[in-house]
């Protein structure tokens, strides 16, 4: 996240009347508007490319994988962001005050930039955990060739699962797998 506009504090009306008016995306938390970051082409490149491999898979039929354009809100916490990646399975439920944000991921993918990687395993998978829908996290390195899954237990506790290179990470959520050197070998073909 970074630094807020000026302002002291926005409505959530005023946020989204700002974001349909806006060219680049911002969250929004506690009345602050924060600016996102523009990618990497590796960055695009891994989203992309983690869209297209869900895409064949189970998650075409009863689920739906959506790019970085689809706004969540985390109702719990107030948090409006735009994952990487996020998969929503039956039909959406959008936000009775934002109808463009959807409320009942199924799973959520971000790829880890070196500016946002303390954010997005910290604070913002601390939000993400208040969706009661969200049954798996995804994180994708751009470092390495390294896919971390984060998956909810029926005890509500999380349980990580790393692969790495020659591994395939399980995505059980949404019935999928992501081959960790297809994903990161088709990425860089398309970077």
């Amino acid at each position: 996240m970074s630094a807020p506009a000026h302002r002291i504090h926005y409505t959530y009306a005023e946020y989204l009347s700002l974001e349909s008016a806006s060219n680049v995306k911002h969250e929004y938390l506690d009345g602050q508007i924060y600016g996102m970051a523009g990618a990497t082409p590796e960055h695009a490149a891994l989203t992309a490319t983690v869209v297209g491999l869900l895409f064949p898979q189970p998650v075409g039929g009863r689920c739906r994988a959506h790019s970085s354009d689809m706004r969540v809100r985390v109702s719990a916490t107030g948090l409006s962001t735009y994952p990487d990646v996020t998969v929503v399975c039956g039909p959406r439920e959008l936000h009775p005050d934002d109808e463009n944000a959807v409320t009942n991921p199924t799973l959520l993918v971000e790829v880890l930039s070196p500016s946002t990687e303390g954010y997005d395993r910290g604070d913002k998978f601390e939000h993400y955990k208040s969706m009661p829908s969200l049954r798996q996290y995804v994180l994708v390195s751009q470092r390495e060739r390294r896919v971390e899954v984060w998956t909810r237990g029926e005890d509500g506790d999380w349980q990580a699962r790393t692969t790495t290179d020659g591994e395939v990470a399980r995505l059980d959520a949404i019935d999928c797998t992501l081959d960790v050197r297809t994903l990161y070998e088709a990425a860089q073909a398309s970077a």
